[in-house]
């Protein structure tokens, strides 16, 4: 078995635990952070499902007070695994790694951190084999993670020339507030970080971008101009996506109108929080423009990241050696896949 910790218990954090809890092949030893927030408070009411560890021991009698059993300390979680999922806000990861290295672990981090943090920047899918026995790895950005999925996805097709995107984001989590109440959309300059990084990955792909912040918080839709190598019908299109685990293809005729139809699904689901692991394509936006073709794709952004974190975990103790096979265990304990059989 695996052990593997969570530092930070936050958005991310949450998702990673629950993710890490449905692998047979890995063990949880706990979750870490620094303060009784609202997530840790809701731990403790559910009944203590993961041990906690207290990153930050001047805190301990706020933890004490409310009763909120604690283990150890951070340095005591990180003793006693093989492998930290690092889910802590930007730049506190990369402190973090200083301790993670004093005590020879390997470690993965999340998309905000810097990519110098890590020996590989990682996507389970585009280049598994690369983070093979590494110590750090650096996960994609939640819009890059989906994005990389499709084309991807793609490339295995027919091979993939170019992309241009548009990211229409959403502006902060829901619960949120530290990006305040607004009315309006604002235009970052291209490229988007996501184009450049889909490049890094996959460097035999010429992408550019667009990004608009918008004032919503389920999810993120790109739209994705790309060029294929082949020509590629959009029944071609519709099938290579409908086999992918990972991509759901949903139709607006169907009443997935966007981002919120998503969300009230996974709702409907059952899923814990809303989530849903997977990317969407809507059917009726896959057009072709001459060679290029062109759709959307809804990025769930709190739980995207989840599957290639599992991934990265596969990758980094060396698991599995291939690719197909890794994501394909990832795939099966959590359940993704399953709408293709029914």
């Amino acid at each position: 078995m695996i052990k593997v910790g969570v530092v930070g218990y936050g958005v991310i954090g949450q998702r990673l635990a629950d993710g890490v809890a449905l692998q047979k092949d890995m063990e949880l030893i706990g979750v870490a952070d620094v303060s009784p927030t609202l997530a840790i408070r809701a731990l403790k009411e559910k009944g203590m499902p993961y041990a906690f560890y207290n990153g930050m021991p001047e805190n301990t009698a706020k933890f004490e007070e409310l009763g909120i059993p604690v283990s150890g300390t951070l340095e005591e979680l990180v003793q006693k695994v093989d492998v930290i999922l690092d889910a802590t806000s930007a730049g506190v990861g990369a402190k973090n790694k200083e301790l993670y290295t004093k005590y020879n672990k390997k470690a993965i981090f999340q998309g905000g951190e810097k990519n110098s943090v890590a020996d590989v920047f990682f996507h389970g899918y585009a280049n598994y084999e690369k983070g093979l026995g590494k110590q750090f790895l650096k996960l994609t950005s939640c819009n890059t993670t989906g994005l990389i999925r499709a084309i991807d996805c793609l490339d295995r097709e027919v091979g993939i020339e170019k992309v241009a995107i548009t990211i229409i984001r959403r502006v902060a989590d829901p619960g949120d507030y530290h990006r305040g109440l607004t009315n309006a959309l604002q235009v970052d300059k291209a490229p988007s970080h996501q184009a450049l990084d889909l490049m890094t990955i996959m460097p035999h792909i010429y992408a550019t971008g667009i990004l608009v912040h918008t004032p919503v918080t389920h999810g993120h839709i790109i739209t994705v101009v790309a060029t294929p190598k082949e020509e590629m019908t959009k029944d071609q299109i519709v099938a290579a996506f409908s086999k992918h685990p990972r991509i759901r293809v949903v139709r607006l005729e169907d009443g997935f109108l966007g981002n919120a139809s998503l969300f009230r699904y996974a709702r409907d689901l059952g899923n814990p929080r809303g989530d849903m692991y997977e990317i969407a394509v809507f059917e009726e936006t896959i057009v072709n423009s001459g060679k290029d073709i062109m759709f959307a794709i809804n990025i769930p952004q709190e739980s995207v990241t989840i599957p290639e974190t599992m991934d990265g975990i596969r990758a980094v103790m060396e698991a599995q050696t291939d690719s197909l096979e890794a994501v394909a265990e990832t795939n099966k304990h959590l359940g993704l896949g399953k709408w293709m059989q029914k």
